[in-house]
Order: structure tokens, then sequence, then C-alpha cells
């Protein structure tokens, strides 16, 4: 569930704009502490590990995307 930051942000809007699942976009806003700029600095690094263990924590799915790159919770 979004938080009311996330909202504020347009965290869904943000993650589909960039081919992410909104999970990663919002753990990126949560670890980038709803910082935009650093926000995109995190999501252009793809594979912070904080990232993805925080993304698949809000998800039972197994397999989740940042920029159009598959990722597999069991290589989290």
């Amino acid at each position: 569930m979004a938080t009311q930051q996330s909202k504020e942000h347009r965290v869904g809007e943000w993650a589909s704009i960039r081919s992410t699942s909104p999970e990663i976009a919002e753990a990126i806003f949560e670890v980038a502490n709803y910082d935009e700029k650093l926000a995109e600095g995190i999501w252009e690094q793809q594979g912070n590990d904080e990232v993805l263990m925080r993304a698949f924590e809000k998800t039972d799915q197994d397999v989740l995307t940042w920029d159009n790159v598959p990722v597999e919770r069991k290589n989290v």
C-alpha cells in the first residue's frame, strides 16, 4: 500500500515512466528519504540491495522489474 509521501511524489507515475515496478520505485524513494534527485541516482545505479529487499517485502511476487530488467526474489 502506498504511503502518503509516495502518493505526494507520484511514485506510481515515476515508476511507469521508468519501466520499473511500483514496489521498487516506492522502496527507492524510501531509501532516498523522498528526495527525488537522490531517488533518480539510486534508480540509475540499478541493483541497490537495500532497495530490492524493501521492494520484495512489499509484495509476494517473485519477479519485479527495474528499468525493464527482471529481478528475481531468489537473487536478492
